[in-house]
């Protein structure tokens, strides 16, 4: 057969048509399933953005902590008031509600899934 002969299969008018067609059932698999998972990946990527989100908290809070450590031990050279020393407190407690809320990530996860905590099935 040379290259002439050979008949290829015309291109389909619209997207939507290819759904349709018999020979294109793996795109059909694909969409069913993607549009079957797409309520739990949605889900799934707000919380992702939340974890991401508090995270970042997080990150900033120790540097403001840090910050507030430096500025109450400057402090402490000359005559402190009192706000300077409880300067710290703010961002250390909101650090060990984020850093709570991390720690318990990975064990509310393995939790909400059903699976056993300790790894073991």
């Amino acid at each position: 057969m040379s290259k002439s002969t050979i008949e290829t299969p015309s291109a389909p008018a619209h997207r939507s048509t290819r759904r349709l067609q018999p020979e294109f059932g793996k795109i059909d698999a694909q969409a069913k399933t993607s549009a079957m998972a797409r309520g739990r990946s949605e889900c799934v990527s707000a919380r992702a953005n939340w974890n991401g989100w508090i995270r970042q908290v997080h990150r900033w809070l120790s540097i403001a902590f840090t910050v507030a450590v430096i500025v109450n031990i400057i402090a402490m050279g000359q005559e402190p008031a009192l706000w300077v020393g409880l300067l710290a407190l703010l961002p250390l407690i909101l650090l060990l509600l984020t850093g709570l809320y991390l720690f318990a990530l990975p064990y509310a996860g393995r939790w909400t899934r059903g699976r056993p905590l300790g790894g073991l099935k």
